[in-house]
């Protein structure tokens, strides 16, 4: 099904993926080892948010492995079978009255489809506060792997008790030498193993109960206003960088509301084929509502999406 073109001289994929994460990528690895013409838009490097995860511990075949080598490995394996890739955002879609999608992109692109899976995930939300958006960069950091080693003897602060303030926490304790881990509530949404692995960890202190109100500082991060929300009291905590990871939100602003494909959070509609209601149009991965967002979860929705996609096009005869 290679180098297919309509009467237009159109170019026409099987199955364009929007979204480079582990969704989008084991989508593009079952897809592609059909024999299918397949293309990953992403909008930045390949992996998604295991780009920016220092080790990955529960990934099946790996006992750990950094989360960039885990990212490239699955990109390798997807172009290595015929995938193509390309830096580009889309803005929106349409599907036209010959069933094929029509795919607009920011560059400005346009991409031809007989399936369209949408894998894009979330963004992290931000904490709202005064000096978060002023500061950021200058010690306001949504990726610890990123720039975490810049703060090397420091103290920090994590802000969030999930999944990844834990995680995040864990490698930056590598660098700095002492992490304030701020929780809103008098529990962790994590399990124990997680937990503790922060908590074995030298110069780790958990504040729970407590909200960052303030981020404080001139041309960078000096210190955090907290507020305890059982006692109410009010405490400045120096430290040189604040590291939130409190949440996120599904990225389907591209969506148009009047196609009904979202719930009432953003997230996309989808069954449990990860089929919408649109005939041809996939999701996969933290762009719909999960219990628990993880890679092996994205990726057992990429692998689902992508052969559904191989049997919709056989169908089309």
């Amino acid at each position: 099904m290679k180098n297919l073109t309509n009467k237009n001289q159109e170019k026409i994929y099987d199955v364009v993926i929007v979204g480079g994460g582990p969704a989008g990528l084991t989508a593009a690895i079952y897809a592609a080892r059909a024999g299918l013409k397949v293309i990953i838009l992403e909008k930045e490097v390949p992996g998604g948010k295991m780009v920016k995860t220092a080790e990955v511990e529960n990934y099946p075949g790996f006992n750990s492995i950094l989360g960039p080598d885990l990212a490239m490995r699955m990109y390798e394996q997807a172009t290595s079978l015929g995938a193509e890739f390309e830096y580009d955002g889309v803005l929106h879609f349409t599907k036209r009255d010959d069933n094929l999608f029509e795919v607009h992109t920011v560059q400005p692109n346009t991409f031809y489809t007989k399936t369209l899976i949408i894998a894009t995930g979330t963004l992290e939300n931000k904490l709202g506060i005064p000096g978060e958006d002023r500061l950021y960069g200058k010690g306001v950091s949504y990726c610890a792997v990123c720039d975490g080693a810049f703060h090397k003897g420091g103290d920090v602060a994590v802000v969030g008790g999930g999944y990844s303030a834990l995680s995040e926490g864990t490698y930056l304790t590598a660098f700095v030498k002492n992490l304030y881990v701020f929780v809103r509530k008098d529990h962790f949404k994590a399990d124990e193993f997680q937990v503790s692995l922060l908590k074995e960890k030298p110069g780790v202190h958990f504040i729970m109960n407590t909200v960052v109100e303030e981020i404080i500082g001139t041309d960078k991060v000096e210190a955090i206003k907290t507020k305890n929300l059982i006692t109410g009291e009010v405490k400045e905590v120096k430290v040189q960088a604040v590291f939130p990871y409190i949440g996120s939100k599904p990225i389907t602003d591209f969506i148009h509301s009047e196609l009904n494909l979202k719930d009432d959070q953003g997230y996309l509609k989808v069954n449990a084929d990860m089929s919408t209601i649109i005939p041809g149009l996939f999701g996969a991965g933290d762009v719909r509502e999960v219990p628990l967002r993880q890679i092996a979860i994205a990726s057992g929705d990429g692998a689902l999406a992508g052969q559904m996609a191989v049997e919709y096009i056989q169908n089309l005869g």
